[in-house]
C-alpha cells in the first residue's frame, strides 16, 4: 500500500510535459490510450469497497415561483394534493420541497411541469 501511495504522489506531481511523455509510453509500449485507462480506473470500485449504488429516490424542490406565481400555486396544489391556501403558503415559503422520495422519472416530469408553469425547480 505504501508503494501505491508513493506512486500516486509521483503521478500527482508530474509536469505537463511528463504527463505527455507518460501518455506516449502507455500508448506506444502497451497499447493503452490514457483517456480509456482513466475511465476504466474511475469506473472500477476501490479495493475492498463495494460499488456505489445508483440513487433511486429524489426530492423535488421549488426554488422560486418565478413570474407566474398563480399558475405555480395551482400546479403545486394539484401535484402535492394540497388545498389552495396550503399551496400558496408553500410557494410563498420557497425554497420548499414539493415531493420527496420519488423516482428519477417522476422527479424529472414534475420538474418539467413546474418549469413550464414558470417556476425554478431543483432535483436532489
Amino acid at each position: 500500500m505504501a508503494d501505491l501511495k508513493q506512486l500516486a504522489e509521483q503521478l500527482v506531481n508530474l509536469t505537463v510535459k511528463e504527463v505527455k511523455e507518460l501518455a506516449d509510453i502507455l500508448k506506444d509500449e502497451y497499447g493503452i490510450e490514457p483517456a480509456a485507462a482513466a475511465v476504466a480506473v474511475a469506473a472500477a470500485p476501490a479495493e475492498g469497497a463495494a460499488a456505489a449504488e445508483e440513487k433511486t429516490s429524489f426530492d423535488v424542490i421549488l426554488k422560486e415561483a418565478g413570474g407566474a406565481k398563480l399558475a405555480v400555486v395551482k400546479l403545486v396544489k394539484d401535484l402535492a394534493g394540497l388545498g389552495l391556501k396550503e399551496a400558496k403558503d408553500l410557494v410563498d415559503g420557497a425554497p420548499k420541497e414539493i415531493k420527496t422520495g420519488v423516482s428519477k422519472d417522476e422527479a424529472q416530469a414534475l420538474k418539467q411541469q413546474l418549469e413550464e408553469a414558470g417556476a425554478v425547480v431543483e432535483i436532489k
